[in-house]
């Protein structure tokens, strides 16, 4: 009888521990162990968004709860348009898709604009790899080296899609300071309309991120090949002291609200997403995840040996600037920087 009560009681105890571990166990971790993550690209490879989002990819995963495999995926189109899309219209609503796209998609829906089915206050914004500042550049051969020149005289510049910075910002200058920016649109990410540049198709690029010319051209920088026009963003990059920023140039205050509306998605300069629906413990892991990937240490020096410039936003932040600018910005000031960009 004693062994008896002995072998009952070793039985239970041996159930009472395992229904604890259950309890006790990660379940987001539980979700996650042996899956793969998509992380989908909103440009062809080579460019800036392409380069980052690879880096990302090689660390991410070691920081999620179970461990999961990292996978990134090009899904270019519109301007990334498609990639933003499909991350909040179709992709799985589970945590194992993300989406990296133009800053600016965004805000499309915002200024009116015709492509985006999504409501970019609903996203689940992870995280930004950049506050970033964009560039307006010609090569150093057109002998154009201010805003002014291009006053008086024609740049064609190459740009993607609708949403993307290199083809809103052209249109966004030429209809603020009534330059003569030609843009040449089509191609299918920032590394396209490089090599553009260097077959002479393009003379010229706006709305290229900073970091994005320390990444893949630093030596058109060291080698003079290219003049910096102009900073497109709210606040200058401490690397350029001496070219002016867009903001400090002389407006009216209605057209220093459309610029501020038009540059606030520098804030989030290379946003990353997941869609709606996602269980909340499942996208604060993927915050948390990124917000650790951004500081482990080999992350940072790979970041450093590839020469990309790294200065991350929460996603909490972007989540706020986000509704923020959805819920006060003016119906007349969103209009105006729609008609804009169109």
């Amino acid at each position: 009888m004693r062994s008896e009560r002995i072998l009952r009681w070793s039985a239970a105890a041996v159930a009472l521990v395992a229904t604890m571990g259950t309890a006790s166990a990660d379940p987001v971790a539980d979700f996650y162990k042996g899956r793969t993550i998509n992380l989908y690209i909103g440009y062809s490879v080579g460019g800036a968004y392409d380069v980052y989002a690879r880096q990302i990819a090689r660390f991410l995963g070691r920081h999620i709860p179970g461990d999961p495999t990292v996978v990134p995926q090009n899904m270019e189109g519109a301007g990334s348009l498609r990639a933003a899309n499909y991350i909040y219209t179709r992709a799985p609503k589970d945590g194992s898709a993300i989406a990296t796209f133009a800053r600016g998609a965004a805000f499309y829906p915002l200024m009116g604009l015709q492509g985006g089915t999504f409501d970019a206050t609903k996203m689940n914004w992870l995280a930004s790899a950049n506050n970033e500042t964009s560039l307006c550049v010609a090569w150093a051969s057109t002998g154009i080296t201010s805003i002014d020149d291009l006053k008086t005289r024609e740049m064609t510049a190459g740009g993607t899609g609708p949403t993307d910075d290199t083809v809103q910002f052209v249109r966004v200058i030429n209809g603020v300071f009534g330059t003569k920016i030609r843009g040449v649109t089509g191609y299918p990410g920032g590394g396209d309309v490089l090599l553009a540049m260097e077959r002479d198709e393009v003379q010229g690029r706006c709305g290229w991120s900073y970091s994005s010319l320390l990444s893949t051209r630093k030596s058109w920088i060291e080698e003079h090949k290219i003049n910096i026009l102009l900073q497109l963003g709210l606040k200058k990059h401490p690397d350029l002291p001496n070219v002016p920023l867009v903001m400090d140039l002389p407006l009216s205050p209605e057209k220093k609200a459309i610029l501020r509306l038009v540059f606030a998605r520098q804030v989030m300069g290379r946003p990353y997403a997941t869609g709606p629906g996602v269980p909340p413990e499942r996208v604060e892991a993927l915050r948390k995840a990124f917000d650790e990937t951004f500081q482990d240490p080999e992350f940072k020096a790979e970041a450093e040996k590839a020469q990309l410039e790294v200065d991350p936003v929460t996603g909490a932040e972007v989540q706020d600037l986000v509704t923020d600018l959805y819920k006060n910005t003016s119906p007349a000031i969103a209009r105006e920087a729609g008609d804009l960009v169109k």
